[in-house]
Protein backbone atom coordinates (compact mmCIF):
# COMPACT_ATOMS: atom_id res chain seq x y z
CA UNK A 1 0.00 0.00 0.00
CA UNK A 2 1.27 3.48 -0.64
CA UNK A 3 1.05 6.16 1.51
CA UNK A 4 2.34 9.61 0.81
CA UNK A 5 2.45 13.54 1.90
CA UNK A 6 2.91 16.22 -0.23
CA UNK A 7 3.62 19.63 1.19
CA UNK A 8 3.00 22.64 -1.30
CA UNK A 9 4.65 25.67 -0.88
CA UNK A 10 2.81 29.54 -1.17
CA UNK A 11 4.50 29.79 -4.52
CA UNK A 12 2.71 26.05 -6.00
CA UNK A 13 6.23 24.01 -5.59
CA UNK A 14 5.12 20.14 -4.61
CA UNK A 15 7.43 18.02 -2.15
CA UNK A 16 6.44 14.98 -1.63
CA UNK A 17 7.37 12.98 1.66
CA UNK A 18 7.36 9.42 1.07
CA UNK A 19 9.03 8.60 4.34
CA UNK A 20 5.49 8.35 6.18
CA UNK A 21 6.47 7.02 9.63
CA UNK A 22 3.11 7.11 11.43
CA UNK A 23 -0.37 9.25 10.39
CA UNK A 24 -3.80 9.60 11.77
CA UNK A 25 -6.70 10.80 9.16
CA UNK A 26 -10.27 11.70 9.84
CA UNK A 27 -13.71 12.53 8.85
CA UNK A 28 -17.20 11.87 10.31
CA UNK A 29 -20.16 13.31 9.01
CA UNK A 30 -20.73 15.85 11.71
CA UNK A 31 -17.09 17.63 11.64
CA UNK A 32 -17.03 20.27 8.60
CA UNK A 33 -13.34 19.00 7.78
CA UNK A 34 -11.41 16.26 7.25
CA UNK A 35 -8.25 16.06 9.23
CA UNK A 36 -4.52 14.58 9.43
CA UNK A 37 -1.59 14.47 11.92
CA UNK A 38 1.54 12.75 10.52
CA UNK A 39 4.99 12.32 11.47
CA UNK A 40 7.03 12.37 8.73
CA UNK A 41 11.49 11.58 8.26
CA UNK A 42 11.22 14.35 6.16
CA UNK A 43 13.33 15.14 2.43
CA UNK A 44 13.54 18.73 3.60
CA UNK A 45 15.74 21.02 6.48
CA UNK A 46 12.78 23.82 6.29
CA UNK A 47 9.40 24.14 5.63
CA UNK A 48 8.84 27.84 6.42
CA UNK A 49 6.73 28.07 2.85
CA UNK A 50 4.42 25.44 3.33
CA UNK A 51 1.04 26.40 3.25
CA UNK A 52 -1.12 23.13 1.72
CA UNK A 53 -0.93 19.55 2.67
CA UNK A 54 -2.75 16.05 1.09
CA UNK A 55 -2.26 12.78 2.11
CA UNK A 56 -2.31 10.70 -1.01
CA UNK A 57 -3.39 6.94 -0.29
CA UNK A 58 -3.18 4.49 -3.69
CA UNK A 59 -2.44 7.50 -5.26
CA UNK A 60 -6.36 8.93 -4.03
CA UNK A 61 -6.03 11.96 -2.51
CA UNK A 62 -8.08 11.85 0.69
CA UNK A 63 -7.03 15.00 2.72
CA UNK A 64 -6.26 18.28 0.81
CA UNK A 65 -5.54 21.19 3.91
CA UNK A 66 -4.35 23.78 5.00
CA UNK A 67 -1.11 23.61 7.01
CA UNK A 68 -2.21 24.06 10.26
CA UNK A 69 1.26 23.65 12.07
CA UNK A 70 4.58 22.27 11.05
CA UNK A 71 7.42 21.51 13.30
CA UNK A 72 10.80 20.15 12.03
CA UNK A 73 13.58 19.10 13.50
CA UNK A 74 16.80 17.51 13.06
CA UNK A 75 17.45 14.31 15.21
CA UNK A 76 21.18 11.46 15.06
CA UNK A 77 21.78 13.46 11.83
CA UNK A 78 18.09 12.71 10.15
CA UNK A 79 15.22 15.76 9.57
CA UNK A 80 11.74 15.15 10.46
CA UNK A 81 8.71 17.04 9.99
CA UNK A 82 4.98 16.74 12.28
CA UNK A 83 2.32 18.11 10.53
CA UNK A 84 -1.29 19.12 11.48
CA UNK A 85 -3.72 19.86 9.05
CA UNK A 86 -7.55 20.72 8.59
CA UNK A 87 -9.36 20.06 4.93
CA UNK A 88 -9.61 23.60 2.99
CA UNK A 89 -13.74 23.11 4.30
CA UNK A 90 -12.63 24.15 7.52
CA UNK A 91 -12.23 28.16 6.65
CA UNK A 92 -16.63 27.06 6.34
CA UNK A 93 -16.18 27.57 9.96
CA UNK A 94 -13.96 30.44 10.05
CA UNK A 95 -15.87 32.79 7.80
CA UNK A 96 -18.50 34.80 9.01
CA UNK A 97 -21.87 36.27 6.73
CA UNK A 98 -23.70 39.49 7.13
CA UNK A 99 -26.36 39.50 9.36
CA UNK A 100 -29.75 39.60 8.92
CA UNK A 101 -32.55 38.11 6.18
CA UNK A 102 -31.58 36.39 3.29
CA UNK A 103 -34.82 35.63 0.91
CA UNK A 104 -34.75 33.21 -1.71
CA UNK A 105 -31.20 31.95 -1.26
CA UNK A 106 -30.28 28.34 -2.61
CA UNK A 107 -27.37 26.09 -1.31
CA UNK A 108 -25.29 27.12 -4.68
CA UNK A 109 -26.10 30.78 -4.27
CA UNK A 110 -24.66 30.41 -0.46
CA UNK A 111 -21.70 28.45 -1.75
CA UNK A 112 -20.89 30.59 -4.55
CA UNK A 113 -21.95 34.51 -3.54
CA UNK A 114 -20.10 35.12 0.06
CA UNK A 115 -16.33 33.97 -0.46
CA UNK A 116 -14.23 32.41 -2.59
CA UNK A 117 -12.52 29.54 -0.50
CA UNK A 118 -9.52 27.71 -2.23
CA UNK A 119 -10.31 23.93 -3.17
CA UNK A 120 -13.74 24.01 -1.82
CA UNK A 121 -16.58 23.01 -4.45
CA UNK A 122 -20.46 21.48 -3.56
CA UNK A 123 -22.94 19.55 -4.92
CA UNK A 124 -25.60 21.29 -7.09
CA UNK A 125 -28.75 22.43 -5.27
CA UNK A 126 -30.56 25.64 -6.83
CA UNK A 127 -33.63 25.27 -4.89
CA UNK A 128 -34.19 28.45 -3.90
CA UNK A 129 -37.55 28.70 -2.22
CA UNK A 130 -36.08 28.95 1.39
CA UNK A 131 -34.73 31.81 3.81
CA UNK A 132 -31.67 31.82 6.21
CA UNK A 133 -31.94 34.32 8.38
CA UNK A 134 -27.94 34.77 9.69
CA UNK A 135 -27.60 36.00 13.45
CA UNK A 136 -24.42 37.80 13.99
CA UNK A 137 -21.38 35.51 14.44
CA UNK A 138 -22.70 32.84 11.82
CA UNK A 139 -20.72 31.14 9.73
CA UNK A 140 -21.04 29.68 6.61
CA UNK A 141 -21.26 26.57 7.66
CA UNK A 142 -24.13 27.34 10.44
CA UNK A 143 -25.66 28.70 7.80
CA UNK A 144 -25.17 25.74 4.82
CA UNK A 145 -26.70 22.96 7.87
CA UNK A 146 -29.20 25.55 8.72
CA UNK A 147 -30.46 26.15 4.75
CA UNK A 148 -29.63 22.12 4.52
CA UNK A 149 -32.41 21.06 7.35
CA UNK A 150 -34.89 23.34 6.08
CA UNK A 151 -34.38 22.43 2.27
CA UNK A 152 -33.80 18.27 2.85
CA UNK A 153 -33.83 17.64 6.74
CA UNK A 154 -30.43 17.03 6.67
CA UNK A 155 -26.87 17.78 7.81
CA UNK A 156 -23.89 18.73 5.35
CA UNK A 157 -20.56 16.05 5.41
CA UNK A 158 -17.79 16.49 3.64
CA UNK A 159 -17.38 13.88 0.09
CA UNK A 160 -14.17 13.49 -0.91
CA UNK A 161 -11.14 16.07 0.44
CA UNK A 162 -13.25 19.33 0.00
CA UNK A 163 -16.65 18.80 -1.58
CA UNK A 164 -19.91 19.72 0.58
CA UNK A 165 -22.91 17.66 0.43
CA UNK A 166 -26.13 17.88 1.76
CA UNK A 167 -27.78 15.14 0.17
CA UNK A 168 -27.43 11.36 0.14
CA UNK A 169 -24.30 10.83 -2.64
CA UNK A 170 -26.58 9.78 -5.73
CA UNK A 171 -24.01 6.99 -6.59
CA UNK A 172 -22.25 5.55 -3.57
CA UNK A 173 -19.39 3.23 -3.60
CA UNK A 174 -19.99 -0.35 -2.18
CA UNK A 175 -18.39 -1.91 0.73
CA UNK A 176 -18.71 -5.75 1.84
CA UNK A 177 -16.61 -6.44 4.79
CA UNK A 178 -18.54 -9.23 6.06
CA UNK A 179 -15.93 -11.91 4.48
CA UNK A 180 -12.98 -9.26 5.98
CA UNK A 181 -10.62 -10.54 8.97
CA UNK A 182 -12.17 -8.00 11.24
CA UNK A 183 -9.83 -6.64 14.03
CA UNK A 184 -12.13 -4.95 16.00
CA UNK A 185 -16.20 -4.60 15.76
CA UNK A 186 -18.57 -3.25 18.51
CA UNK A 187 -21.34 -0.51 19.68
CA UNK A 188 -20.07 2.43 21.55
CA UNK A 189 -23.74 5.10 22.83
CA UNK A 190 -22.57 8.68 23.87
CA UNK A 191 -25.46 9.83 25.84
CA UNK A 192 -23.00 13.05 26.91
CA UNK A 193 -24.99 15.82 24.44
CA UNK A 194 -28.72 14.13 25.57
CA UNK A 195 -31.23 16.63 26.71
CA UNK A 196 -34.51 15.58 28.24
CA UNK A 197 -36.47 19.15 27.71
CA UNK A 198 -36.50 22.07 24.89
CA UNK A 199 -38.27 25.73 26.04
CA UNK A 200 -38.23 28.29 23.27
CA UNK A 201 -39.53 31.62 24.06
CA UNK A 202 -42.07 33.37 21.88
CA UNK A 203 -41.79 36.99 19.99
CA UNK A 204 -42.61 38.79 23.33
CA UNK A 205 -39.86 36.76 25.09
CA UNK A 206 -42.41 34.46 27.07
CA UNK A 207 -41.76 31.17 27.86
CA UNK A 208 -44.66 28.13 27.33
CA UNK A 209 -45.99 28.56 24.17
CA UNK A 210 -42.77 26.52 22.62
CA UNK A 211 -41.53 23.33 24.40
CA UNK A 212 -40.10 19.72 23.67
CA UNK A 213 -39.38 16.60 25.35
CA UNK A 214 -37.55 14.18 23.88
CA UNK A 215 -39.07 10.26 25.48
CA UNK A 216 -36.51 8.63 24.17
CA UNK A 217 -34.25 10.90 26.94
CA UNK A 218 -35.99 10.70 29.65
CA UNK A 219 -36.33 7.15 29.18
CA UNK A 220 -32.73 6.96 30.06
CA UNK A 221 -33.16 8.70 33.29
CA UNK A 222 -31.57 11.95 31.48
CA UNK A 223 -32.92 14.99 33.02
CA UNK A 224 -31.48 18.46 31.01
CA UNK A 225 -33.54 21.57 30.50
CA UNK A 226 -32.32 24.12 27.58
CA UNK A 227 -33.65 27.31 27.38
CA UNK A 228 -33.40 29.82 24.31
CA UNK A 229 -35.01 33.27 22.67
CA UNK A 230 -37.37 32.55 19.76
CA UNK A 231 -35.39 31.39 17.12
CA UNK A 232 -35.68 33.36 13.60
CA UNK A 233 -34.01 30.87 11.60
CA UNK A 234 -37.42 29.18 12.03
CA UNK A 235 -40.01 31.37 11.80
CA UNK A 236 -41.72 28.90 8.92
CA UNK A 237 -41.87 26.10 11.53
CA UNK A 238 -41.45 27.46 15.02
CA UNK A 239 -41.24 24.27 16.37
CA UNK A 240 -38.72 22.70 14.45
CA UNK A 241 -36.45 24.80 15.97
CA UNK A 242 -36.49 22.52 18.85
CA UNK A 243 -36.79 19.59 16.86
CA UNK A 244 -33.91 20.94 14.99
CA UNK A 245 -31.53 21.19 18.42
CA UNK A 246 -32.73 17.93 19.55
CA UNK A 247 -31.41 15.90 16.53
CA UNK A 248 -28.25 17.80 16.58
CA UNK A 249 -27.56 17.30 20.47
CA UNK A 250 -29.07 13.33 19.33
CA UNK A 251 -26.03 13.31 16.67
CA UNK A 252 -24.10 9.98 16.44
CA UNK A 253 -25.33 8.82 19.50
CA UNK A 254 -24.98 5.03 18.52
CA UNK A 255 -22.13 4.60 16.57
CA UNK A 256 -21.42 0.78 15.24
CA UNK A 257 -18.21 0.26 13.86
CA UNK A 258 -15.35 -2.19 12.26
CA UNK A 259 -11.60 -2.04 12.00
CA UNK A 260 -9.57 -3.94 9.44
CA UNK A 261 -5.96 -3.92 8.42
CA UNK A 262 -5.74 -1.84 5.45
CA UNK A 263 -7.68 0.64 2.92
CA UNK A 264 -10.16 0.35 0.50
CA UNK A 265 -11.11 3.59 -0.20
CA UNK A 266 -14.49 4.13 1.59
CA UNK A 267 -15.76 7.83 1.53
CA UNK A 268 -18.96 9.29 4.06
CA UNK A 269 -22.06 8.43 1.89
CA UNK A 270 -20.82 5.28 0.89
CA UNK A 271 -22.50 1.86 2.05
CA UNK A 272 -20.69 -0.65 4.30
CA UNK A 273 -22.10 -3.96 5.06
CA UNK A 274 -20.21 -5.86 8.44
CA UNK A 275 -21.87 -7.87 11.06
CA UNK A 276 -25.57 -6.29 11.96
CA UNK A 277 -25.22 -3.91 9.04
CA UNK A 278 -26.23 -4.29 5.73
CA UNK A 279 -25.75 -2.05 2.85
CA UNK A 280 -25.90 0.91 5.38
CA UNK A 281 -24.00 4.74 4.70
CA UNK A 282 -20.98 5.29 6.40
CA UNK A 283 -20.89 8.22 8.95
CA UNK A 284 -17.25 8.43 10.05
CA UNK A 285 -14.03 6.99 8.49
CA UNK A 286 -10.52 6.94 10.65
CA UNK A 287 -7.11 6.01 8.61
CA UNK A 288 -4.27 5.43 10.93
CA UNK A 289 -0.83 3.91 9.64
CA UNK A 290 2.37 2.99 11.24
CA UNK A 291 5.54 0.45 11.12
CA UNK A 292 2.94 -1.95 12.31
CA UNK A 293 0.79 -1.47 8.98
CA UNK A 294 -2.50 0.47 7.64
CA UNK A 295 -5.67 0.31 9.60
CA UNK A 296 -9.62 1.78 8.70
CA UNK A 297 -12.36 1.85 10.95
CA UNK A 298 -15.44 2.38 9.70
CA UNK A 299 -18.81 3.61 11.51
CA UNK A 300 -22.15 3.69 11.10
CA UNK A 301 -24.55 6.27 13.17
CA UNK A 302 -27.64 5.86 14.25
CA UNK A 303 -29.49 9.08 15.30
CA UNK A 304 -31.87 11.32 14.43
CA UNK A 305 -30.48 12.65 11.17
CA UNK A 306 -31.26 10.71 7.97
CA UNK A 307 -28.29 8.78 6.53
CA UNK A 308 -30.20 7.09 3.79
Amino acid sequence: MSVRITVTTAGGVQYTEDNVLNFSFNKDVYTPYTSLSARIRAERESYTDAAEVSLIIDGNTVHHGLADSLKWEKRGGEDFLVISSRGFTSLLTQNQIEPGLKMNISFNMLMDNFYTLPYVTHENNSDDSSYIYVKPNTSMWDAAANLAYKLLGTYPYIRGANTVMISPYPSPGTFDLSSEKLITSGTELVYSRLASDYHMADINGDYGSFDLTDSDVTALKIVRHKYFDLDMRFLYSPQQALVYRDKYDFRGAERVFCSYCGCRGEDLGDTVSFGSINGERISAVSINGSSRGVFTEISVYRDKFPHS
